[in-house]
């Protein structure tokens, strides 16, 4: 995941590029957190669309592909702004939900 956290972190120095010179200012931590949950937001009704029960106009494949990669680029820009090891975090969450379904699956087996 290094290589797309520094790609996101790059794409995400070219946006403050253009906020700086459109707004005077880069977007703070709680602007980056609405356009997250907005692009995640529309992720619920793109699948919706995908199931055939939202229209929406154009592809909500390519629309889902789109979304899917963004929340991801978010993911990577919010850790890079709170200082968090995305790679580490990930790898720690994994292991510590792998550990607990194991767990249960092997207390729960018949």
């Amino acid at each position: 995941m290094s290589a797309a956290s520094t790609e996101a972190l790059s794409v995400r120095a070219l946006y403050e590029i253009l906020e700086q010179r459109f707004n005077g200012k880069t977007w703070s931590l709680n602007e980056m957190a609405i356009g997250y949950t907005n692009d995640v937001g529309y992720i619920g009704r793109l699948l919706l669309a995908h199931d055939g029960t939202w229209p929406i106009d154009g592809d909500a494949t390519a629309e889902l592909k789109h979304k899917l990669a963004e929340s991801l680029w978010w993911t990577f820009v919010l850790a890079g702004k709170l200082d968090i090891d995305i790679d580490q975090a990930f790898s720690e969450t994994m292991s510590t939900i792998r550990t607990n379904l194991e767990a249960t699956i092997e207390r729960t087996a018949l």
